[in-house]
């Protein structure tokens, strides 16, 4: 699978968060373009993580540059390292 199509899988599971205080509500959350996502990938300021299920994760070949691994099941373990100010990009495609 190429590169574009490997984003335009991403951008159907896509969202973002944007920490300031908290987590945002379910109703907070915003999507973001596979085109938003390249522009943002060099920004320190953003996170990307991936949150594929484990067995998906080791299935796959592909992943975003720079992007780090977490387990969704998990959530209360690595929430809180991250830090209020970033914008976090999360993605399980």
């Amino acid at each position: 699978m190429g590169k574009r199509a490997f984003f335009g899988m991403v951008v159907l599971f896509l969202a973002a968060m944007f920490i300031s205080g908290g987590i945002s509500q379910a109703g907070d959350v915003k999507r973001m373009s596979k085109e938003s996502l390249k522009n943002a990938l060099s920004n320190p300021d953003v996170i990307v993580v991936d949150v594929r299920l484990p067995k998906d994760w080791d299935a796959s070949e592909l992943q975003i540059k720079g992007a780090v691994r977490e387990d969704p099941s998990h959530v209360k373990d690595w929430m809180t390292k991250y830090p209020k100010d970033k914008t976090l990009v999360f993605y399980c495609a």
